[in-house]
């Protein structure tokens, strides 16, 4: 029987299909195993090799389970609300619906031929309707609740009402917008409708805000800093620029605390949680106002250049882990864009900060941190009063402070802090030295337990943490400060400018927003003529004429009928990319459900993900967002866990090797191209080649030059357009790139040879291997092998398409060993050789897979096949185990062996062999048999046996007489289980 896997797998996807062989219950009397691979965004370059890695591992872990006696749910979906959509949607014309759904299709089809065992009766796509309509209720339920700190949960807001109309909010611990002000209830009563809902947006979980946003004009859209790489968008490039809008935000800093909490009770990589820890950045200290100083006289020179000040109303607050530095601080530094700047700078200084402001602007705050040696700044023209000293102290602005971090202030301290003090230094500030006897260097804190303070007024001769302490008191004392606990994380914008994304459930009434009953969602995108902004500047949904709320029809109705009386205007904006993840793995426990997210019973059941395998990228985006909703939704009583997934397994990444070659520009523009070994690539040196070729190079002096200096340009080229050896089809070139068809190319023994390096597989840079053309030369199931087979899981290792035939030619041994017993008939007993290999296989394939150690499973199963073949094995009590073994990794010609040996149900069911110890203990031993030293043969003997009888066995056997030739040996040296030495 040959191995046609192409048959063999066609034939099985199709099985599977057709008897929904793993449609998953969601009432069962089966342990559940919830196992997710994070969902994919639909792209129209469909799958590379790279990306089905993680969806092999789950795939393995979820048959394991499900051979394990398991109810495994292992659904999946499509991530397909996002940008690129809307971008080719803008460039060609076309609904992105349409590319959606035609890329959707691809990934299915290509999905479905790697052979996952999903169950896609679950599927879901979160551009759906009927998905979102639940994405928009979660926002509802948002609005509809506040964060109570005295019980540490959100609650709904009519709570926080009943509180506001008996007592005010002056017992009211709650997160909320620092400028809210203080009421008592007869003023809480007495409120209009508006300002009642203008003091709840104050509250609200999801609140509209003026926002710093990075604004990125030509996409016409707010991006995610996620979404911002190097300064400019990740999708196209385009430069981004800081800007206030009035943006939806999620208050996900009230659950700081418990985001960072919950890490203790969850098994994730530690790498993804640090991130997660340093995004929330807690911090212990505290926050300090220092006075601005809003009339500045100098006296002549006589009195000393005393600077004398009055005092203004503005405050600036800083919060600081070490308020025992109080009086070091020389100078404080605000963010570009603190809402002060514009208010504190003096006229002669306006011009120079305004330029600061406007290219601080366009630099993301990514680049901002990481930035640690650029020192950057410019004098506002201000001072504030020090709160103790009453010393004025000038305020600078550096784009080393950031906005969104803390208050967007510094208080400056230069000798404790190397950033602080390198600034001072640059633009000669004065360093004060509070610390006795310890020297202004980045070296000051080193020692914080016990240093010592000096030049401090009240705080002079105190510890480090009795000065914290003390100055923390004396703040509270004089009204200027107080004890913090400070979080880096900030709350989440959650407004998108774009069309192709999820509506807000959201109308305007008075300019206050609304929410849409959820009997009346989804509230459906509409549709529009153009994707790109308006003309006067508003998102693309500005662009729709039906996009009002009429509040008797409750349903939306043409623009021209808004009159505000009963018909009002919609949220122009859409939700960004993450608002349909953060939920989706609780939706496909009851995705079907019309009336809500899910039912009590399949929550109750599945409860969370047991296993959920995606990418580390995703640590501060997705899976921070997804546990704050799963928080709120525990808060709210609609899920029984307050963590979504138990264990998270970042999979490395398949990396390809991309292939280059080295332009050299002419003087008349035509394209050279030169092979990689005629240059120097570490000095950029041209060398080796006859330079007549090149006479319309523009070299200073060629004639006189053999090693020429000379800027080379390197691109990339498509992988699938050079060979084995390196050689570049140069024709083939021209052709795929049709501005180099009259390029010249200066070869190397006739030879064009590119470059190689490894890089993140990419279509920017042509190195993909699609899946699809490996599946038909060699099999899903070897793909889904050499996938597992490169290296640990987590682990990024190199793609080569070449090392594939070697898991191809285990597949068709593997093949070969079951051929006797074609038809169930035939087989042997099991020999105790054959018991061994397959139970120490058993032990080791179950032992690779609890530990996610696939790669090494595949290596176990090329021993046992090699094992099995010598052995000559033909027992069915050995090969159908084997079978079941290899099911989750290769399940295609798993199946079709299962069949072949005469079983009618799918193996998927079949139970997992079960290891017996005793088909691994040793009942002999081959002892090695030396004479005088040397070994001359082997004997194998019982393991129980005596020393004695061991003697009187060897002495007997013939080799040994041979060797003997009729002396008598000397001396007999026995060591039981390990050798015997016959001394002659």
């Amino acid at each position: 029987m040959n191995y046609d896997f192409r048959e063999i797998e066609a034939k099985w996807q199709k099985y599977w299909a057709e008897n929904e062989t793993f449609k998953a219950s969601n009432d069962s009397d089966k342990p559940k195993f919830y196992a997710l691979s994070m969902f994919p965004y639909p792209s129209g370059a469909g799958l590379h090799v790279g990306h089905p890695l993680g969806y092999i591992a789950t795939d393995i872990y979820s048959r394991y389970k499900r051979h394990k006696g398991f109810n495994v749910l292992h659904p999946m979906g499509y991530d397909s609300f996002g940008l690129p959509a809307e971008q080719y949607a803008i460039q060609t014309g076309q609904h992105p619906a349409i590319t959606t759904e035609n890329n959707i299709n691809r990934y299915r089809e290509q999905l479905d031929q790697l052979g996952f065992s999903f169950d896609w009766s679950r599927e879901v796509r979160t551009s759906n309707p009927q998905y979102y309509k639940w994405t928009q209720w979660i926002f509802i339920q948002l609005f509809n609740s506040w964060y109570n700190k005295k019980s540490d949960k959100a609650e709904n807001i009519s709570s926080l009402i009943s509180i506001f109309e008996k007592e005010g909010n002056a017992n009211v611990e709650a997160a909320c917008d620092d400028d809210t002000p203080s009421f008592d209830a007869a003023t809480w009563n007495g409120f209009s409708e508006k300002e009642k809902q203008e003091t709840l947006l104050k509250y609200r979980l999801t609140y509209l805000a003026d926002t710093e946003v990075n604004w990125c004009p030509a996409l016409g859209t707010v991006l995610a800093n996620d979404e911002i790489v190097n300064g400019v968008s990740e999708r196209g490039g385009h430069p981004v620029v800081r800007k206030k809008m009035t943006q939806w935000s999620m208050r996900i800093t009230a659950y700081a605390q418990r985001l960072l909490d919950g890490l203790d009770k969850i098994d994730w990589p530690q790498p993804l949680k640090d991130s997660q820890t340093n995004w929330i950045g807690r911090s212990v200290g505290a926050t300090v106002k220092f006075r601005v100083m809003s009339e500045k006289l100098r006296v002549s020179e006589s009195e000393n250049s005393e600077l004398k000040t009055q005092n203004s109303s503005l405050d600036i607050e800083v919060f600081t882990t070490r308020p025992d530095t109080i009086f070091g601080v020389s100078f404080m530094t605000l963010a570009p864009e603190h809402e002060l700047v514009a208010k504190i700078t003096t006229p002669e200084q306006k011009t120079e900060v305004d330029a600061y402001v406007e290219a601080t602007a366009k630099r993301s705050e990514r680049d901002r941190m990481a930035d640690v040696k650029t020192i950057s700044g410019v004098f506002t023209g201000a001072y504030a009063e020090h709160p103790f000293t009453k010393e004025p102290i000038p305020i600078w602005i550096g784009d080393y402070v950031l906005a969104s971090y803390g208050t967007g202030a510094v208080m400056a301290v230069p000798c404790g802090d190397q950033r602080d003090y390198d600034f001072a230094k640059h633009y000669n500030i004065a360093i004060p030295n509070i610390f006795e006897g310890v020297d202004i260097s980045e070296e000051a804190f080193a020692d914080k337990e016990t240093t010592i303070i000096a030049n401090s007024d009240f705080l002079n001769g105190l510890s480090y943490k009795d000065a914290m302490k003390k100055a923390i008191a004396e703040l509270e004392k004089i009204g200027h400060g107080e004890g913090k606990v400070n979080y880096r994380l900030r709350d989440a914008v959650f407004s998108r400018q774009r069309y192709w994304g999820e509506p807000f459930p959201v109308y305007y009434v008075d300019g206050m927003p609304q929410m849409i009953d959820l009997e009346h969602l989804p509230l459906q995108l509409p549709e529009v003529e153009k994707y790109l902004p308006t003309e006067t500047g508003e998102p693309p949904l500005g662009n729709a004429t039906e996009w009002a709320w009429d509040t008797d029809k409750n349903e939306v109705v043409s623009n021209d009928l808004i009159d505000h009386k009963t018909v009002f205007p919609l949220e122009l904006n859409t939700m960004p990319g993450w608002a349909g993840s953060s939920q989706y793995f609780n939706r496909y426990m009851n995705p079907r459900n019309d009336d809500a997210i899910f039912s009590p019973e399949a929550i109750n059941y599945w409860q969370d993900v047991d296993l959920y395998i995606g990418g580390s990228e995703h640590a501060t985006g997705h899976l921070l967002y997804s546990r704050f909703w799963q928080k709120f939704m525990f808060d709210m009583g609609y899920v029984p866990k307050d963590e979504f997934a138990q264990k998270l397994i970042n999979q490395g990444m398949i990396t390809g090797t991309s292939a280059f070659v080295y332009r050299i520009h002419t003087l008349n523009r035509k394209a050279f191209f030169v092979s990689k070994n005629l240059f120097d690539h570490e000095k950029n040196t041209l060398h080796g080649y006859e330079l007549e070729k090149l006479i319309e190079i523009d070299f200073d002096n060629p004639k006189e030059e053999r090693k020429l200096m000379y800027k080379i340009q390197e691109l990339h080229a498509d992988v699938s357009l050079v060979n084995a050896s390196d050689e570049l089809d140069v024709e083939g070139f021209k052709q795929w790139q049709p501005e180099y068809k009259d390029a010249e190319f200066i070869l190397e023994d006739g030879k064009y040879i590119v470059g190689r390096e490894i890089e993140k597989m990419s279509k920017s840079k042509y190195n993909v291997v699609n899946p699809d053309a490996i599946c038909e030369e060699y099999g899903a199931d070897s793909l889904r092998l050499y996938e597992m087979f490169l290296g640990p899981l987590e682990q990024s290792k190199p793609w080569n398409t070449a090392g594939i035939t070697g898991v191809h030619s285990f597949l068709k041994k593997l093949w070969k060993l079951y051929s006797p017993l074609e038809g169930g008939e035939g087989g042997a007993e099991p020999t105790a050789e054959n018991l061994k290999t397959l139970h120490k296989t058993i032990k080791k394939v179950e032992e690779d897979i609890e530990n996610f150690s696939f790669n090494t499973s595949v290596s176990t199963f090329m021993i046992c096949v090699n094992e099995l073949t010598s052995q000559k094995c033909t027992s069915k009590a050995v090969l159908e185990p084997l079978a079941i073994l290899v099911s989750p990794y290769a399940p295609h010609i798993a199946e079709e062996l299962w069949s072949r040996l005469g079983h009618t149900e799918s193996i998927a069911e079949a139970p997992f062999p079960m290891f017996e110890e005793k088909y691994l203990v040793e009942s002999s031993k081959e002892y090695p048999i030396s004479f005088n030293g040397k070994m001359r043969f082997k004997l194998e003997l019982p393991l129980d046996m005596s020393k004695e009888d061991i003697e009187a066995a060897v002495l007997a056997h013939e080799k040994t007489k041979e060797q003997l030739q009729g002396r008598d040996p000397k001396k007999v040296i026995v060591v039981p289980g390990k050798i015997v030495n016959i001394v002659g």
